[in-house]
């Protein structure tokens, strides 16, 4: 006995599945966007690229480079530990290893607003904790640690700035900024005038 076969509309399973879930109640996917740490933390708020907070910003390098000014110790723990590095007897017997962790809402006020996202995006930067951490064990004495975790802070900063603060434009670019303005200026407005200058023949050479 020959049986019929059934055939099903192509779309039959999304049809029954609207028909089992209604509207409200329909299944959803869950979807996830993922964004890397250092492309959050770099988005600057706008703003921040005015003259004003990059002058700040200017002075604020100079005096640091200059060591003017430094990040206040108080702000800073430092702690030791054993030390894997050169000390001979010394080495894994005594504490000589510096730690230094310096939280970044202590930090952030005393650097200009342009900075903060790159120190944020930092490799010293823990990101659960968002403490700054400096390390040294190139010493055997702790003392000496101490001031190399404070010359690797300095130079953190000062390297950041270097990478974040665009230089001032000195005189002598501004004037060839300028030539070259003028010259594409003129070049643009030859350029018219002869374009100008054919469609007038153009038209000389239809009217005769």
């Amino acid at each position: 006995m020959a049986h019929a076969r059934l055939s099903l509309p192509r779309n039959f399973h999304r049809v029954s599945l609207a028909c089992y879930y209604p509207p409200s109640s329909r299944p959803t996917v869950a979807t996830r966007t993922f964004a890397s740490r250092r492309a959050a933390a770099i988005s600057t708020p706008s703003g921040l690229d005015s003259d004003h907070h990059l002058s700040a910003a200017r002075e604020w390098a100079a005096r640091l480079n200059s060591k003017a000014i430094t990040i206040p110790r108080d702000i800073c723990e430092i702690s030791f530990s054993r030390s894997s590095g050169p000390g001979g007897q010394n080495v894994n017997k005594v504490n000589s290893k510096a730690t230094l962790r310096v939280p970044l809402k202590s930090l952030l006020p005393f650097v200009p607003q342009l900075l903060h996202a790159p120190l944020q995006a930092s490799r010293y930067v823990a990101a659960k904790s968002q403490i700054l951490v400096i390390q040294s064990d190139e010493s055997r004495r702790q003392t000496a640690n101490v001031e190399a975790c404070y010359d690797k802070l300095h130079q953190v900063l000062k390297s950041i700035a270097e990478d974040t603060i665009p230089g001032e434009t000195s005189q002598e670019q501004r004037d060839k900024v300028q030539k070259l303005k003028k010259a594409a200026n003129e070049a643009r407005i030859k350029s018219k005038k002869l374009h100008s200058s054919k469609k007038s023949s153009r038209r000389g050479s239809y009217d005769d």
